[in-house]
């Protein structure tokens, strides 16, 4: 099959020919339909060994984690009803399904786990994707392939919002207006948040979030975001969420929350990074970090996509195929306006 494989830290990836997978015992093959390009991805593409406490690329790994698909194989144990031409999305990992993390819909904290990315289990960059039965969820008919992508990401948000026990009526502050920022903005208006303001340093991104939550947004490369906040709102805010994952984001978060709010890290940081801690503990901060989410979220999100509670589909800001998906991926390392980039590989 087809798929985009890595060749080293800050490399294009290349586009080759590797060996179909083949389902384990309770294992489904998803023929890849759409998969969405990840900040994750980009800065994994890009660590190093030396990189700290983050697992590293291999060469001829797969990346890919945000997809959806059709069902072309079924593991002769697969749990649940599942068929050749289901249309399906799936939590890019593969845990036991048995123990107490895979039975609480945390596939990621399973001892067994089977990480996406790896020589074992490649990624959705690719014609077809090996995926466990017990992590696969159905898409109604209502949901198109690309919304099927969205799903990821979008449950990564919600999950966020749940971890900061947002209350209707509260303030917030998300920095950062990249897809993962996007979705956080987005389920923090459906659950009631009163003002929801996105900051980002590319005016066009920040424009974009009006469009998904956000009830304004400010130009963080022109405008004070602090005072601008203050001037939008009459107040600080209840909750920030930092959605960057870069070096000085968490401090920069910190610095914004006003005393005994709550600031949620969701952008993952892959580079070391230093915080002045005494601002944080003078202002009794409740700080939380985020990772990755439950099946139940995955469920919900599609759910509310079915109902047509989210509106989601102008998140797609690029489609391409295999040609052009190493330019593609490599070109946003760099400030764009771009908000998710899908991989169609048919």
């Amino acid at each position: 099959m087809k798929a985009a494989v890595f060749q080293a830290p800050g490399a294009p990836l290349a586009i080759e020919e590797i060996p179909d997978p083949a389902p384990g015992p309770t294992d489904l093959i998803l023929k890849v339909k759409a998969s969405g390009i990840c900040g994750t991805d980009l800065h994994w593409s890009d660590s190093t060994p030396s990189d700290h406490g983050w697992r590293t690329l291999q060469h001829g790994a797969v990346m890919g984690h945000e997809f959806s698909g059709e069902v072309v194989e079924v593991g002769r144990e697969a749990r649940g009803n599942w068929k050749v031409g289901d249309r399906v999305c799936a939590m890019p990992q593969i845990g036991c399904g048995v123990c107490h993390a895979c039975m609480a819909g945390k596939p990621h904290r399973c001892a067994e786990l089977s990480h996406r990315g790896t020589l074992e289990l490649p990624g959705a960059y690719a014609e077809y994707t090996r995926i466990g039965s017990s992590e696969t969820i159905h898409l109604p008919d209502a949901l198109d392939y690309r919304q099927g992508a969205l799903v990821e990401p979008l449950a990564v948000g919600l999950h966020a919002v749940d971890r900061a026990r947002l209350q209707p009526g509260e303030t917030v502050l998300v920095v950062g207006a990249g897809p993962v920022g996007l979705s956080v903005a987005l389920w923090c208006r459906f659950f009631g948040a009163r003002h929801v303001i996105a900051s980002d340093l590319v005016a066009g991104r920040a424009d974009r979030a009006a469009e998904f939550g956000a009830t304004a947004v400010i130009n963080a490369s022109t405008e004070d975001v602090a005072s601008r906040f203050e001037a939008i709102t009459g107040g600080a805010p209840h909750v920030v969420f930092e959605c960057v994952g870069a070096p000085g984001s968490l401090q920069l978060s910190v610095d914004y929350a006003p005393v005994e709010s709550r600031v949620l890290v969701v952008g993952l940081c892959m580079g070391a990074d230093t915080i002045f801690p005494a601002v944080a503990f003078v202002k009794e901060l409740d700080l939380k970090f985020v990772f990755a989410y439950r099946k139940q979220d995955f469920e919900m999100t599609i759910d509310m996509l079915g109902r047509g509670r989210l509106a989601v589909e102008d998140m797609v800001t690029d489609r391409v195929g295999f040609d052009a998906f190493p330019d593609a991926f490599q070109a946003l390392k760099s400030p764009s306006d771009q908000i998710k980039v899908m991989l169609e590989p048919d």
